[in-house]
C-alpha cells in the first residue's frame, strides 16, 4: 500500500517541529500491519538492512586493519607505534565508540530525531574514512576520532528506526530484527576480506578508501529509502522544552571540560599521553555506570520491586563487562597473534590466510551458530539454563578462551615457532559461542529488568558494559608493556573464571529476584 502523505496538523505538532524539515513529503501513517513489502515486512525494512550491511562493512573493514596500520612502520605506510601502544589506542577507541553512543541517543531523543542523527553520524564516519585514506599522519588520527564520533551517533539510532517500522504487537518485529542482525554479520563477514586484500595489494589507505565507499553506499540507501519509513523516524520523542535546552548545553559543556581536565591532570601525573587516555577511558564509562545505578536506586520513580530487579542486574552487568573486556580484543591482541604468531599456510591446499581473514571468523560463526543456539534456548525454555546461568556459562567460556589464547602465546612465540592456521580460528568459534549466550540475552534482560521510567538509561547501562570492559583492557594493557602476552591472558582468564564461579553461586538468588519478570 502506498504511504499516506503526512497531514499539515501532524507536521506542526510540537514533537515533530524540530525534525520536520528533514521529513519527506510522504511517510507511512497507517498501522504497520498494512505496510507490506519484501517478505511481507514494511517497505522501509530492505533499505535499512542495506544501510546496516554497508555501515557494518565500513566499521569492521576499518577495524580489521586498524591495529596493523597503527603499529606498522612509516616506511610501510603505518603510524609507527609499538604493538603495546597500538593495542591501547584500539581499546580506547572501542571504549569511545560505545561511550559516545549515549550522547548520540540523547541527541536523537531530545534534539533532532533518529533519522537526522543517523544521517549526521554516517556523514562523519565517511569523512573519517576519507581522512584515513590520506597518507598524512595528522589526517589519520583525525579520521580515527571522526569514525568514533560518527559511530556513536549511528549505533543507538539505526536499530531504533527499524523498531519504529513496527507498531506495538506487530508479530513481524522479531523476524525483522533477525534479518537486521543477519545484515550486520554479512557486512562484518565480507569487509575484513575486502579491506585485507586491498591492504596487502595496494596499502592501508586503499583499505580505508573501501570503508569510505561502503559508508557512501549506506548513506545513498538511507537517503533514497527515507520516504518508505514511518513518521517515527523523523519524530523527536521527547523534545527539549523551557529551560531544558540551556541545561543540556551547560551539562554537555561541563562533561567535556571535566573529561579534558581529567585527561590533562593524568597527563601531568603520568607524563605519558597514552597512559592518561587509557585511564580517562576507564574512569569516564565506569563513573557513568555508577551514576546511572545510583540515580535509579535513589529515584522516587523507581518502585521497590524495580529496585529488587536492579540488584539482580548488577552481577549480570559485571559479567558482561568481563566478557567484553576479553572478546573485544579480537581486533587487538588476538589480531597481533594472527600476524606474528600464526602460520598462514594451509597444508595440501597451498592457501595463505591473511591476518585480517581471522576477523571474519566471528561473524561467519554467528551466521551458522545463531539459529542453532536459538533453537537450543527455545527447546530449554523454562528449564536450565536460566537467564543468569546463561550469563555465567558465557563468562566461564570467555574465561577459558582467555586461558586458551594465553596458552597459544606461551606455546607459539613467533618467528619460526608459529601456531597452526586452525588454532586461532577455533578460538574465535569458541568465543562466538560465548557471545551468543550473552549478547542477545543481555539486551533482552536489560529491557525486562529496566525500571519503567528509566528504560533508555538502562539501555545506556548495557552499552557501558562494552565501554567499561574496553576501558579496563586499555588501562591494563598500557601498564603491562613489559609483561608477556601469555601472562596477560592467563591473568585475565583467572580473574574471569573466578567471576564465573561467583556468578554460578549467586545464580539461584538472582533468579529469584527476577522471578516475576
Amino acid at each position: 500500500m502506498p504511504a499516506s502523505p503526512t497531514s499539515v496538523e501532524d507536521r506542526t505538532r510540537p514533537e515533530h517541529m524540530i525534525a520536520s524539515r528533514w521529513r519527506p513529503r510522504t511517510l507511512r501513517t497507517t498501522p504497520s500491519v498494512e505496510d507490506r513489502g519484501m517478505f511481507g515486512h514494511p517497505q522501509g525494512l530492505p533499505w535499512m538492512l542495506n544501510v546496516e550491511l554497508w555501515e557494518r562493512f565500513s566499521y569492521y573493514g576499518m577495524r580489521a586493519i586498524l591495529l596493523y596500520f597503527i603499529t606498522d612502520t612509516a616506511a610501510n605506510g603505518g603510524l609507527g607505534l609499538s604493538e603495546n601502544s597500538g593495542q591501547v589506542v584500539l581499546a580506547s577507541y572501542s571504549a569511545a565508540v560505545y561511550l559516545l553512543a549515549i550522547p548520540g541517543g540523547i541527541f536523537a531523543d531530545r534534539v533532532i530525531g533518529p533519522w537526522p542523527s543517523t544521517l549526521y553520524g554516517g556523514v562523519v564516519i565517511m569523512a573519517g574514512h576519507l581522512c584515513l585514506s590520506i597518507p598524512v599522519n595528522a589526517f589519520s588520527w583525525l579520521g580515527i576520532v571522526l569514525v568514533a564520533i560518527g559511530t556513536g551517533f549511528i549505533k543507538p539510532n539505526l536499530s531504533t528506526i527499524v523498531g519504529g517500522l513496527y507498531d506495538k504487537g506487530d508479530p513481524r518485529r522479531d523476524t525483522g530484527f533477525q534479518m537486521f542482525y543477519m545484515s550486520i554479520n554479512i557486512g562484518s563477514l565480507v569487509s575484513p576480506l575486502v579491506t585485507g586484500w586491498l591492504r596487502w595489494h595496494h596499502g592501508y589507505h586503499a583499505g580505508f578508501s573501501a570503508a569510505a565507499v561502503g559508508m557512501a553506499l549506506a548513506l545513498a540507501a538511507f537517503i533514497h529509502g527515507r520516504h518508505r519509513l514511518s513518521a517515527f523516524a523523523f519524530t523527536v520523542p521527547s523534545p527539549l522544552v523551557g529551560d531544558e535546552r540551556r541545561r543540556l548545553i551547560i551539562g554537555s559543556f561541563t562533561v567535556l571540560v571535566g573529561a579534558g581536565m581529567l585527561l590533562a591532570a593524568l597527563r601531568g601525573i603520568t607524563g605519558d599521553l597514552l597512559s592518561a587516555i587509557s585511564t580517562t577511558m576507564l574512569i569516564v564509562p565506569a563513573a557513568a555506570a555508577i551514576a546511572y545505578f545510583t540515580i535509579m536506586f535513589r529515584s522516587s520513580k523507581v518502585t521497590h520491586r524495580e529496585r529488587v530487579h536492579l540488584r539482580a542486574y548488577i552481577p549480570l552487568w559485571i559479567g558482561a563487562v568481563l566478557f567484553f573486556m576479553i572478546s573485544e580484543q579480537a581486533a587487538g591482541k588476538m589480531a597481533t597473534f594472527a600476524k606474528d604468531n600464526t602460520d598462514a599456510h594451509v597444508p595440501f591446499f597451498g592457501w595463505a590466510i591473511s591476518p585480517e581473514t581471522y576477523q571474519a571468523v566471528n561473524p561467519g560463526a554467528i551466521v551458522v551458530l545463531a539459529p542453532l543456539v536459538s533453537c537450543f534456548f527455545t527447546w530449554r525454555a523454562g528449564r536450565f539454563p536460566s537467564t543468569i546461568m546463561k550469563f555465567a556459562i558465557s563468562v566461564l567460556i570467555i574465561g577459558l578462551t582467555a586461558i586458551l589464547i594465553g596458552y597459544g602465546f606461551q606455546t607459539w612465540t613467533g618467528g619460526d615457532d608459529l601456531a597452526p592456521w586452525w588454532f586461532l580460528g577455533v578460538t574465535f568459534v569458541i568465543l562466538t559461542i560465548s557471545e551468543l549466550f550473552l549478547s542477545p540475552v543481555g539486551l533482552s534482560t536489560t529491557s525486562a529488568l529496566a525500571p519503567k521510567n528509566f528504560a533508555s538509561q538502562a539501555m545506556a547501562l548495557w552499552l557501558l558494559t562494552t565501554a567499561t570492559g574496553q576501558g579496563i583492557a586499555g588501562f591494563v594493557i598500557s601498564r603491562t608493556a613489559g609483561v608477556a602476552d601469555s601472562t596477560y591472558y592467563f591473568s585475565l582468564g583467572a580473574v574471569t573464571l573466578v567471576a564465573a564461579v561467583l556468578l554460578f553461586a549467586v545464580a539461584p538468588w538472582a533468579q529469584r529476584q527476577m522471578a516475576d519478570v
